[in-house]
């Protein structure tokens, strides 16, 4: 007996030192839970959407995330982030974005890193990651949108359209120190679908400057053999977002400008302005958008133009958890099929207006 006793003695002294070393670096786990109800229709058009009830998922998601200190200044981190949806028992992950010709040699598309998940470095000059992340160029947009693109209302609708608002996969990232307010990200997506006619592959960057009240933002991001979401040999869209927002007492305003450029397109331009207000626990909010251009450039042919606007509230019981109110109203012209996002409606056609009024939680943990 007394040999089990010191031999089980000598195991524990052998296996603490790995225990002490995990509990120095702990692996944090962190979500959110995200739902609205939706009253929304479309009118307008020759096919109308009756009005219905929507329950929609705003992002649920569920991560761990740690880091390591590895000496020499240096840190190694890594994230691995899901959605979940709440009101369903969703088991399929989203195609590939955007889609490739041929099969890549590894798609990224588990859904246990299907959210922002990678592995990087970070020290004094910055930090480099690899995996599945936003782009710098939908991170320039985000800050704008008092809803932070959930919810139905939100930006989605007239801004980063021609699928400009993507969480890239097979990517490389670096992040700067941030320098005096000023801050740099640069990201490039692989060409693994690239193929004997086409060579898919994407590069983005974006500038930042934050100082007291005020931040401003230019990102520009470049797609090869791609239009929108799908592979096309010869197309290449580029995109342009300059974002500002002040923060001046209760008030926040918000402005951005975009454009994007395809081949064979005219130059699809949008824009939003929001404005915030926040007294105690109530927050207000009032966005309006505009998306317009951005069809074939041959004569005679009507360009599409959608108008976006929309008013919110948020009761913030604590920091984590949040109910919100939204309304919202979208106008198309004859030429264009603009949805909202997040609004649980199926698709329309031109020149529908969709409208609709929501209701929801938020909790983070």
């Amino acid at each position: 007996m007394n040999k089990k006793l010191i031999a089980l003695a000598v195991a524990g002294a052998t296996f603490a030192p790995a225990v002490m070393a995990q509990s120095a670096n702990p692996v944090t786990l962190y979500g959110r839970a995200w739902e609205m109800v939706n009253s929304v229709k479309a009118e307008g058009g020759a096919t109308s959407v009756s009005r219905r009830t929507t329950v929609v998922n705003e992002s649920s998601l569920i991560g761990i995330r740690g880091t390591e200190d590895v000496g020499g200044g240096l840190k190694a981190f890594f994230q691995l982030e899901m959605g979940f949806t709440p009101e369903e028992n969703v088991t399929s992950v989203s195609a590939l974005n955007p889609v490739p010709a041929a099969t890549p040699l590894s798609i990224n598309n588990s859904p246990v890193s299907g959210r922002n998940s990678g592995v990087g470095l970070q020290g004094g000059f910055g930090s480099v990651i690899i995996g599945r992340w936003d782009s710098p160029f939908k991170l320039s947009a985000i800050f704008v949108d008092p809803y932070e693109q959930n919810t139905i209302g939100n930006q989605l609708a007239v801004i980063n359209t021609s699928d400009f608002n993507r969480r890239e996969v097979n990517m490389v990232q670096y992040w700067s120190p941030n320098i005096n307010g000023f801050s740099l990200r640069a990201m490039y997506g692989a060409d693994e679908g690239k193929t004997a006619t086409t060579n898919p592959n994407s590069v983005s960057a974006s500038i930042d400057y934050a100082a007291g009240p005020f931040r401003i933002n230019y990102a520009n991001e470049k797609h090869k053999d791609t239009r929108g979401a799908a592979v096309t040999a010869g197309v290449t869209e580029k995109g342009q977002n300059l974002a500002a927002t002040f923060v001046f007492g209760p008030f926040k305003i918000g402005a951005l400008t975009q454009k994007i450029r395809s081949t064979d397109r005219t130059d699809k331009k949008a824009y939003q302005a929001s404005l915030t207000y926040t007294v105690g626990m109530h927050q207000f909010m009032a966005t309006v958008g505009r998306l317009k251009d951005g069809g074939l450039t041959t004569a005679g042919v009507i360009q599409p133009e959608s108008k976006l606007s929309t008013v919110g509230y948020n009761y913030n019981f604590s920091k984590r958890t949040t109910f919100m109110a939204r309304y919202a109203s979208l106008k198309n012209n004859v030429a264009a099929n603009v949805g909202l996002n997040a609004s649980g409606l199926p698709g329309i056609v031109v020149d529908a207006d969709p409208k609709g009024m929501g209701v929801g939680l938020r909790h983070t943990f």
